[in-house]
């Protein structure tokens, strides 16, 4: 069997988005997650919110790290990655009453994040729920002065990168029927977003 990538981040991280999203996928029954990364959000979550079908995904290249952990999981109720590339994927309309992305949105390239929540409004059922964990600048401004330090060193790696103004995310959700409703401060200067899909959006 491949052996499990493992992530410092995702564990420590973990148990303060799950308690956002006990309240905001509380209504939820599948989830589609964006970027599973090394696919220890998903088992984390899959095994604490058992009423949820748990969706993984991320670039071909990360899903066989993720499918170690869902096999290893042994949880029924998670699902192993589909191969999605934000930039191209078509999936099928209102399939999914809740999506969930975690540092994904600073690592993209901005046309990818709007891509991405292109694809989320036309994936989500009406009154679904988009969750996005990271970092996110407000009003022009960074939160601390650590995440303006990461914004440089993400734009020294590549110009594509960097964390996203919060207003520019809610543009990108307007235009795809999805509004936010709340913002969660989190541990480490990150925040929960969360949108809500509010007018259906045709394909």
């Amino acid at each position: 069997m491949t052996s499990k990538p493992f992530s410092e981040y995702a564990e420590r991280n973990g148990p303060a988005i799950l308690e956002v999203l006990r309240d905001e996928f509380s209504s939820a029954t599948r989830v589609l997650e964006i970027g599973s990364g090394t696919g220890q959000h998903a088992v984390q979550f899959a095994g604490a919110l058992k009423h949820l079908q748990w969706q993984t995904s991320d670039l071909d290249e990360n899903c066989e790290g993720i499918s170690a952990w869902v096999q290893s999981s042994g949880l029924s109720n998670l699902m192993p990655p589909l191969a999605l590339d934000v930039r191209t994927a078509r999936l099928p309309g209102a399939t999914y009453d809740a999506v969930f992305s975690a540092n994904t949105s600073h690592i993209m390239s901005l046309d990818s994040v709007e891509r991405m929540f292109a694809l989320i409004g036309r994936t989500l059922k009406l009154d679904g729920v988009f969750c996005l964990y990271g970092p996110f600048r407000q009003a022009d401004a960074f939160n601390s002065p650590s995440n303006g330090r990461f914004h440089e060193s993400l734009r020294a790696r590549d110009s594509a990168m960097g964390i996203r103004d919060i207003e520019v995310l809610d543009e990108f959700g307007t235009k795809n029927g999805l509004t936010r409703r709340r913002l969660y401060a989190m541990p480490a200067n990150n925040h929960v977003a969360v949108w809500v899909k509010l007018s259906p959006i045709s394909d």
